[in-house]
């Protein structure tokens, strides 16, 4: 299974839950403090994975890594591409 549907599938099973208890769809007769409950539920549920989502960005922006030897091998590859070129008649 995909990433995609797991979130969807996840996504889903969320939102039959709200709806069941929300709108009463099963007629169990719940009492009006949960529906008022449940009705924000969807707001605070978009909150949450947007202060998760900033989190995680957050936190792997500040422990990301410097690749030097990755930046040195580019740097010879640039010279090595103007040297080439320099040799082709190029002027840079």
């Amino acid at each position: 299974m995909t990433k995609l549907l797991e979130w969807l599938l996840g996504v889903s099973l969320v939102l039959a839950a709200w709806a069941v208890v929300s709108f009463d769809l099963l007629e169990q007769r719940l009492p009006q403090s949960y529906r008022e409950a449940a009705w924000p539920m969807p707001l605070y549920l978009l909150v949450s994975f947007g202060c998760y989502s900033l989190g995680t960005v957050g936190y792997r922006v500040a422990t990301f890594n410097d690749c030097d030897e990755a930046s040195a091998e580019l740097l010879g590859q640039i010279q090595e591409a103007k040297q080439d070129l320099r040799k082709k008649g190029l002027k840079i």
